[in-house]
């Protein structure tokens, strides 16, 4: 399986400047050797800007007046229901009908038609969808464009703290990870990229731990309050994070609230769980990391206000 390549994650960068912002690292106040990257501040509230803008800016004409369709939790719908606005192209989004409301909202807002399913039928029913109204599906993360335009995350971090020494980075379906560790591994080999998991949403570590994909079932997966990471990998992202990725730890749900609730007390930034869960590594499994100075990818802020004020409580 062909994997992507630095050039790959270079062009995405192209593609996607004055769409998707580039995010800052900001210091941690309780970690002076930690650093976070709020993919929070994009215009979608979540780094899946940078993968959908991609992914649409290489679409032709013809296809982008056809339209386009993807399966999503909500972020990656709200992704690319934007990117898809600002190119004229229709947009239908498949969605979990117990995805946060919030997401579903803000998926309408931007103009898309939404498809509310129960969660272990919105990739066929994406699949249905593209194939009898001829849209081009483009899906979260099993995509190479999308994986170049995650990889951009990782290309800002080498650029913009060159001696770091530990990128965490959450996984779900392992687009983002695929494209950081690209990234990180090409301009920093020095650095280790390590993904995080929440322990009940933890194929991604037992398929590197048996060296063959492994599928949770949708029940196990939608255990966790971590709605973005509620997918297992692809063929094609177990391809890139067996070749590209240095570990994998797993946090608990207790974990990731009491990291959601630093981040947004000292670090001023609203979080969703899943955006929390790197710091969450940091925060409780320093141990099981490697050393050094670290960036956690905070890689949301889409967050259903009410489950944000429990978190704080």
């Amino acid at each position: 399986m062909q994997l992507i390549s630095l050039d790959d994650v270079r062009a995405a960068a192209r593609d996607i400047a004055g769409v998707a912002f580039r995010t800052p690292l900001l210091p941690a106040r309780w970690d002076e050797e930690l650093w976070l990257k709020p993919e929070s501040l994009q215009p979608v509230g979540s780094f899946k800007l940078r993968g959908a803008t991609n992914a649409v800016a290489r679409l032709s004409e013809e296809q982008r007046a056809r339209g386009v369709i993807t399966h999503s939790s909500g972020n990656h719908g709200q992704a690319l229901a934007y990117a898809a606005r600002r190119a004229g192209a229709p947009c239908v989004v498949v969605i979990p009908d117990v995805a946060p409301a919030v997401k579903i909202e803000q998926v309408r807002a931007l103009g898309a038609e939404v498809v509310l399913v129960p969660p272990p039928e919105r990739l066929d029913v994406a699949q249905e969808r593209a194939a009898e109204d001829g849209l081009v599906l483009i899906p979260p993360y099993d995509h190479r464009d999308v994986i170049a335009g995650q990889g951009t995350v990782g290309l800002e971090i080498a650029e913009d703290l060159p001696d770091v020494d530990v990128v965490l980075v959450p996984v779900g379906g392992g687009g983002l990870a695929s494209g950081v560790s690209t990234a990180i591994t090409a301009l920093l080999p020095h650095a280790k990229v390590v993904g995080v998991e929440p322990e009940l949403a933890a194929d991604a570590r037992e398929s590197l731990a048996k060296g063959e994909l492994v599928a949770w079932p949708t029940e196990l997966n939608y255990r966790t309050a971590a709605d973005g990471v509620r997918v297992n990998l692809s063929e094609l992202t177990f391809a890139h994070l067996r070749e590209r990725l240095d570990r994998i730890v797993t946090v608990s749900e207790d974990e990731i609230r009491a990291a959601m609730a630093r981040i947004v007390r000292e670090g001023r930034l609203v979080v969703e769980p899943t955006g929390a869960i790197t710091a969450a590594a940091r925060l409780f499994h320093g141990d099981e990391l490697p050393p050094g100075r670290t960036v956690a990818v905070v890689s949301g802020g889409n967050v259903d206000p009410q489950l944000l004020i429990t978190s704080l409580s």
